[in-house]
């Protein structure tokens, strides 16, 4: 685990300043959380191409390790700030509730992977099964969560600043 918590800090620190160059003070919230989802579907193709090419054990279980922590610390901002900031601004829920759910098949996954070793049966699966429902996950908040909480009037700085703060604490104390 201590392998994960360094691997994790340099992507962390690096994103953190770029995006907050780009926007001011702290990014906005719809920035925050795509520049989220393009760094794990970065490390999804990365473990892919671990797992095609039968690397160590250790170099996957690194990668897969820092996906769940990750999606964890994402998925936790999202529950803590993001959705409860979208609710006020949606007259309806049902796309703040289908993003909890998949939340939950996600922990789900992660939780088994964080239990495993990469030469468990299975393993590879469940980390290509995670990017699967990730990838869903991401083009709807994308395409359509993230459109309809910005025309809504959403405060996408403030939210924005929230999350960063929020996530830079989950991510000193993994």
């Amino acid at each position: 685990m201590r392998t994960t918590a360094s691997h994790t800090a340099s992507p962390a620190k690096s994103r953190t300043p770029d995006t907050s160059k780009t926007t001011g003070r702290a990014p906005d919230a719809i920035t925050l959380l795509r520049a989220d989802h393009a760094e794990v579907k970065k490390l999804f193709k990365d473990y892919e191409k671990l797992a095609k090419a039968e690397a160590p054990a250790g170099d996957r279980s690194s990668v897969a390790l820092t996906i769940c922590e990750m999606l964890t610390v994402h998925a936790q901002i999202e529950e803590e700030i993001f959705y409860p900031a979208a609710r006020e601004v949606l007259p309806e829920g049902d796309l703040v509730d289908e993003a909890t759910v998949e939340h939950a098949s996600a922990k789900d996954l992660i939780a088994q992977i964080e239990a495993g070793k990469p030469d468990d049966d299975l393993y590879d699966a469940k980390v290509k099964v995670l990017g699967e429902l990730i990838d869903h996950h991401v083009k709807e908040e994308q395409d359509e969560l993230f459109p309809k909480v910005k025309k809504a009037g959403m405060d996408t700085k403030a939210v924005g600043a929230q999350l960063a703060a929020r996530k830079a604490e989950l991510m000193a104390s993994h």
